[in-house]
C-alpha cells in the first residue's frame, strides 16, 4: 500500500513519513501543484493533505481530484482547526479531518479506517480477505482456504493492489507506477509478466476467475 503525503514543511512531512512507514510505503509533495499532479493518477491508496500549501491550496487540491473522480480517500491534517474550516473539507469531499498537532496512534488508526471504508474488501489488523482468499499483509503470505500460495515479490503487490480496488478497472501504467514506481528503469510491459505469473497460480485454486483482463487497459477482479 502507499501514501501520498503532501505536506510543504519539509520536517514536518518527514515525520509523518516516519510514523506510518512501518505500515505503508510513502511518496511526498511538498505543494500543492506537485500534489494533484501526481493524485490524479489515482495509484495511492489514501492521501494526507494538508490545506495551506503553496501553488494551490488543499481545498482546491480536493476540490479538482474529486471533481476529475480521483476518489482516493483524503485525510486533511492542518493546524485550520475551525467548524467552519472542517464543515468546508468534507463538503469538498474529504474522508477525514486531523488537528495539528496529532498523535502518531491516532493518524495511523483514522488512516486504517478510511482505507477500510473505501474499500471493498474487509481488513482483520493486516490481514486482508477477499471471497476465501486472505492475505497477510506483514508476513507478506497468501491463502485460499488452508492452501498457501506461492506469490513472489510482485505479484503479491499486484493482487493486493487488485483487491484493494475490487470492483474498478485498474490500468498497467497505474499498476506499474504503484507498485514499480514513477523512476524505475524497466517498462509497463513488466505488469503483463507479473499478472500472468500470478493467473497461473491462482489456477492452480480455480481462484483466477475473479480476474478480468481488460484487453490493452488493465485488470479489475471482481465477483
Amino acid at each position: 500500500m502507499k501514501i501520498l503525503i503532501i505536506e510543504d514543511e519539509k520536517i514536518l512531512s518527514d515525520t509523518i513519513k516516519q510514523c506510518i512507514a512501518k505500515k505503508w510505503n510513502t511518496e511526498q509533495a511538498y505543494d500543492g501543484y506537485e500534489g494533484y499532479v501526481l493524485a490524479k493518477d489515482n495509484i495511492y491508496d489514501a492521501i494526507i493533505l494538508d490545506l495551506m500549501l503553496p501553488e494551490m491550496s488543499g481545498y482546491d487540491v480536493l476540490h479538482k481530484l474529486r471533481e476529475n473522480k480521483v476518489n482516493t480517500p483524503v485525510l486533511i491534517l492542518t493546524a485550520k482547526d475551525s467548524i467552519s474550516d472542517k464543515v468546508k473539507g468534507f463538503r469538498f469531499g474529504a474522508d477525514d479531518y486531523l488537528v495539528k498537532p496529532f498523535e502518531p496512534d491516532e493518524l495511523i488508526a483514522r488512516l486504517d479506517a478510511i482505507i477500510r471504508r473505501s474499500s471493498g474488501a474487509v481488513y482483520n489488523d493486516d490481514v486482508l480477505e477477499f471471497e476465501e482468499l486472505t492475505l497477510n499483509l506483514k508476513s507478506r503470505q497468501a491463502k485460499i482456504g488452508e492452501k498457501e500460495l506461492n506469490l513472489p515479490g510482485k505479484q503479491f503487490d499486484i493482487l493486493e493492489c487488485l483487491i484493494n480496488l475490487r470492483g474498478v478497472i485498474v490500468t498497467k501504467e497505474q499498476l506499474f507506477d504503484k507498485i514499480w514506481g514513477f523512476n524505475s528503469d524497466t517498462t509497463t510491459n513488466v505488469v503483463e509478466v507479473y499478472a500472468s505469473g500470478l493467473r497461473k497460480e491462482l489456477k492452480k485454486y480455480n481462484y483466477d476467475k475473479y480476474i478480468k483482463t481488460i484487453r490493452g487497459v488493465g485488470y479489475m477482479i471482481e465477483k
